[in-house]
Protein backbone atom coordinates (compact mmCIF):
# COMPACT_ATOMS: atom_id res chain seq x y z
CA UNK A 1 0.00 0.00 0.00
CA UNK A 2 1.40 3.36 -1.00
CA UNK A 3 0.53 6.80 0.33
CA UNK A 4 -1.69 7.63 -2.64
CA UNK A 5 -3.90 4.58 -2.12
CA UNK A 6 -4.08 5.32 1.61
CA UNK A 7 -5.54 8.76 0.95
CA UNK A 8 -7.80 7.57 -1.86
CA UNK A 9 -9.65 5.02 0.25
CA UNK A 10 -11.64 5.04 3.47
CA UNK A 11 -8.70 3.79 5.58
CA UNK A 12 -7.45 7.33 6.20
CA UNK A 13 -10.85 8.26 7.67
CA UNK A 14 -10.85 5.07 9.77
CA UNK A 15 -7.48 6.08 11.21
CA UNK A 16 -8.78 9.58 12.02
CA UNK A 17 -11.91 8.12 13.64
CA UNK A 18 -9.75 5.80 15.75
CA UNK A 19 -7.57 8.69 16.92
CA UNK A 20 -10.62 10.79 17.82
CA UNK A 21 -12.08 7.89 19.82
CA UNK A 22 -8.78 7.18 21.60
CA UNK A 23 -8.28 10.85 22.43
CA UNK A 24 -11.82 11.24 23.80
CA UNK A 25 -11.46 8.06 25.85
CA UNK A 26 -8.08 9.17 27.23
CA UNK A 27 -9.44 12.59 28.21
CA UNK A 28 -12.44 10.99 29.88
CA UNK A 29 -10.32 8.44 31.77
CA UNK A 30 -7.88 11.11 32.92
CA UNK A 31 -10.72 13.25 34.23
CA UNK A 32 -12.56 10.32 35.83
CA UNK A 33 -9.50 8.82 37.50
CA UNK A 34 -7.60 11.91 38.61
CA UNK A 35 -9.90 14.87 38.17
CA UNK A 36 -7.36 16.38 35.77
CA UNK A 37 -8.11 18.00 32.47
CA UNK A 38 -11.41 19.10 31.08
CA UNK A 39 -14.81 17.80 32.11
CA UNK A 40 -16.39 15.69 29.36
CA UNK A 41 -19.44 17.98 29.28
CA UNK A 42 -17.13 20.74 28.00
CA UNK A 43 -15.89 18.85 24.93
CA UNK A 44 -18.32 16.05 24.09
CA UNK A 45 -20.27 18.05 21.50
CA UNK A 46 -17.10 19.25 19.81
CA UNK A 47 -15.77 15.70 19.62
CA UNK A 48 -19.08 14.40 18.27
CA UNK A 49 -19.18 17.08 15.59
CA UNK A 50 -15.68 16.16 14.43
CA UNK A 51 -16.49 12.48 14.59
CA UNK A 52 -19.54 12.94 12.37
CA UNK A 53 -17.40 14.88 9.88
CA UNK A 54 -14.89 12.03 9.76
CA UNK A 55 -17.73 9.55 9.25
CA UNK A 56 -18.98 11.72 6.38
CA UNK A 57 -15.47 11.69 4.89
CA UNK A 58 -15.36 7.91 5.20
CA UNK A 59 -18.70 7.62 3.44
CA UNK A 60 -17.52 9.97 0.69
CA UNK A 61 -14.44 7.80 0.11
CA UNK A 62 -16.54 4.62 -0.05
CA UNK A 63 -18.41 3.99 -3.31
CA UNK A 64 -22.20 4.33 -3.13
CA UNK A 65 -22.30 5.51 0.49
CA UNK A 66 -23.69 8.96 -0.31
CA UNK A 67 -26.76 8.58 1.96
CA UNK A 68 -24.46 7.96 4.92
CA UNK A 69 -22.44 11.01 3.97
CA UNK A 70 -25.55 13.18 3.82
CA UNK A 71 -26.84 11.91 7.17
CA UNK A 72 -23.43 12.37 8.80
CA UNK A 73 -23.11 15.93 7.51
CA UNK A 74 -26.58 16.77 8.80
CA UNK A 75 -25.71 15.24 12.19
CA UNK A 76 -22.41 17.16 12.30
CA UNK A 77 -24.23 20.40 11.59
CA UNK A 78 -26.87 19.77 14.24
CA UNK A 79 -24.30 18.83 16.89
CA UNK A 80 -22.16 21.84 15.95
CA UNK A 81 -25.22 24.07 16.35
CA UNK A 82 -25.93 22.56 19.76
CA UNK A 83 -22.30 23.14 20.75
CA UNK A 84 -22.45 26.79 19.72
CA UNK A 85 -25.75 27.25 21.52
CA UNK A 86 -24.28 25.77 24.70
CA UNK A 87 -21.21 28.01 24.49
CA UNK A 88 -23.23 31.18 23.87
CA UNK A 89 -25.55 30.42 26.80
CA UNK A 90 -22.59 30.19 29.16
CA UNK A 91 -21.30 33.61 28.09
CA UNK A 92 -24.58 35.46 28.49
Amino acid sequence: MNLQSLYAGPLVADIAIAFIAIEALALWLLYAARGWGVAPSKYVLTVLSGLFLMIALRCALTPNWWPGMAISLIAAGLVHGADLRQRFRKHQ
